[in-house]
């Protein structure tokens, strides 16, 4: 009797020591983790709907810390030019009026998708760019610089960088031209002619954009997705472009739907091209005006209004998103955040029983965070940044915020804060150069 009391005792303590061994196995691990973290996610989201969080732009400076201390400290000599968009050379286009071709169709890649990886679209999108120009990695390689994450051994078996929900445009710009024998450039105000233009003349071209796709909570919800632009048939009017999830290679997409507003507009249209050096030349040559950043922000800025014009509701919030980027792009800071300010006033009047909002939108564009600091409401890029952290993503893990979350508060005289927030960003993102750049600043060894 004793003795069967004892084996029944034990069952349960060794049933889940061997649960616990067989869960963290690499085979077994690497298939549940990505259910658990779902799981976990959606208790939250269901708990606080990421959909219902707002931000309320104060739309001030503050005149005094809440410690009581002046909040008009003068930050060391280059924390106020970490991140400060730099003017490209002014170049003049040679105009072409040669007529393109009706249809076009590159080949010479090898397609990627993002599949059995975490948010890689960038990756998979620049490595199929690099691919095409002669490189000889893969979306992994990318990835490694550019996406490393947080660094888990227990986890960096299934993907490194997991972690990272996004890659910005600029570091697949500069991965490209410090790490590779390549060049590469971005600009805003993209159309479907310019599109056009390059693929003809043999420059595929990656574009950020958004689309609607129904996410593990089973709600309608927006995303921010790359592109791969490989070709176009007028006849048809489409672009041919290589989709890294679920529309594949050759996937066809109509012009006015990309070119919708929360497509291509949502993120400004904006676009990478990957070139060879020998190149340049002929590049610029189609880009024409787009060969200066500030015609093609100045462009885009030209395009956002428009739409403001003739939209309304969640499309007019997205207009006036870009509106904002490309003010920030010209370095307009005032008129930037007062276009920022609107699209929040939109955003936070968007309809519950509608297309959800767009809550993952400062997970992919810092453009608010610029137009706050840089005309002095650090508050507001406090609460913005709080705002994203912790109501609209299941765990705190975008850099950019936390970042920038910390060079306001040094601002207003939290130093501490803001170190921590540095060296926090330097964890999610190891080797950042923004956040060692940041401490640097202020005499820390990262």
């Amino acid at each position: 009797m004793k003795r069967k009391d004892f084996n029944r005792k034990w069952i349960f303590p060794i049933v889940l020591i061997l649960g616990i061994v067989v869960f963290y196995l690499p085979p077994v691990y690497s298939r549940l983790m990505p259910r658990v973290e779902a799981l976990q996610s959606s208790v939250k989201y269901w708990i606080n709907p990421p959909e219902e969080a707002v931000f309320q732009p104060a739309g001030q400076a503050p005149t005094e810390t809440p410690s009581g201390t002046s909040s008009t400290r003068t930050p060391p000599p280059t924390l106020t030019q970490t991140l400060t968009p730099t003017t490209g050379p002014t170049l003049t286009p040679t105009i072409t009026t040669t007529p393109l071709p009706a249809s076009v169709n590159l080949t010479g890649f090898r397609y990627e998708d993002q599949k059995n990886r975490w948010n890689y679209c960038g990756p998979a999108n620049l490595s199929m760019a690099l691919n095409y120009v002669g490189w000889n990695g893969n979306r992994d390689t990318v990835a490694k610089s550019i996406k490393p994450g947080i660094q888990d051994p227990k986890l960096d078996f299934i993907q490194q960088g997991r972690s990272d929900v996004n890659v910005m445009p600029y570091e697949m710009v500069d991965f490209v031209n410090d790490e590779t024998e390549f060049r590469a450039l971005s600009r805003l105000g993209g159309d479907i002619e310019i599109a056009k233009k390059l693929v003809a003349a043999g420059f595929p071209l990656i574009a950020e954009k958004g689309y609607y796709e129904k996410d593990y909570t089973g709600k309608i919800a927006w995303l921010g997705h790359y592109q791969f632009v490989t070709g176009y048939d007028d006849a048809r009017g489409e672009l041919i472009v290589q989709d890294t999830w679920n529309d594949g290679p050759n996937f066809r997409i109509r012009y006015d739907e990309f070119m919708a507003e929360e497509a291509w507009l949502s993120f400004d249209n904006l676009f990478i091209v990957v070139y060879k050096p020998e190149r340049e030349a002929d590049l610029m040559q189609v880009l024409g005006p787009y060969a200066d950043p500030m015609w093609a922000a100045a462009y885009a800025l030209g395009m956002a209004e428009e739409k403001i014009a003739a939209t309304s509701g969640i499309d007019q919030y997205f207009a006036w998103y870009a509106k904002g980027t490309s003010h920030v792009a010209l370095q307009q800071y005032s008129d930037a955040a007062l276009a920022y300010d609107q699209a929040f006033v939109l955003y936070n009047s968007l309809g519950k029983d509608d297309i959800q909002r767009p809550y993952r939108m400062m997970w992919y564009q810092t453009g608010p965070y610029w137009a706050y600091f840089y005309t002095g409401r650090y508050l507001d890029v406090i609460n913005l940044a709080n705002v994203t952290l912790t109501e609209t993503i299941s765990k705190p893990t975008i850099e950019e915020s936390i970042y920038w979350r910390g060079r306001a508060k040094y601002m207003i005289g939290d130093t501490p804060g803001a170190i921590a927030d540095f060296r926090e960003a330097l964890r999610l993102h190891p080797n950042w150069a923004p956040a060692i750049q940041a401490l640097q600043d202020l005499g820390i060894q990262p």
